[in-house]
């Protein structure tokens, strides 16, 4: 009777294993971390986010013509300190909050570059609320955790932290600046 319990427990465990791999076959698998998406960076390059993984990773919705714009600075000062130790931060433009972001991806890019020496990976245009948002922000935006919670996007700026296994840990709102000492502290812990 064992023996039977045993081969039946094992196949069962070969069916849901060769299921899973059919899936990440088909492209179908379902997401189970920050990293698991594929997404076009500010040159229009397909990047695996799956690259990211063992880095600790913020993901920032940004936008060129907000008040919170000179964000961008405090950002590329927390990537220099903090880059050489494992932390990066991607840059999701948005035109959905008072479409303050309204440029091309290569008006985007040059805008970064020199009136804030961006120098950490930028990403195409994209919506991270509604039927429109892309599958990273429909993921990210599902998971409750601290200190904001679930829900919509706010604004631009708002700010989503992964471990480096590709875990949502932390979420921040808009205004939270990048070198506030909970955004600091919740890094350096990962670090």
């Amino acid at each position: 009777m064992r023996l039977i319990l045993s081969a039946v427990l094992c196949l069962g465990a070969l069916t849901t294993m060769a299921t899973a791999e059919e899936k990440k076959a088909d492209g179908k698998h379902d997401h189970e971390c920050a990293l698991d998406f594929k997404m076009a960076d500010i040159n229009g390059k397909k990047v695996d986010l799956e690259d990211y993984e063992g880095k600790v990773v913020l993901i920032v919705n940004t936008a060129s013509q907000c008040g919170l714009t000179p964000q961008y600075a405090g950002l590329e000062q927390l990537y220099q300190k903090y880059k050489d130790k494992g932390f990066v931060i991607l840059g999701f433009p948005c035109n959905q909050f008072g479409s303050q972001e309204p440029g091309t991806e290569a008006e985007i890019k040059q805008f970064c570059s020199t009136k804030y020496n961006v120098s950490f990976p930028m990403f195409s245009k994209i919506e991270v609320n509604g039927e429109d948002a892309t599958d990273l922000y429909k993921f990210l935006t599902s998971k409750d955790v601290k200190p904001k919670g679930k829900g919509n996007v706010s604004w631009n700026f708002e700010k989503f932290l992964v471990d480096r296994e590709g875990n949502l840990i932390n979420r921040f709102e808009p205004k939270t600046k990048p070198g506030d000492a909970e955004l600091v502290k919740a890094i350096e812990s990962q670090l």
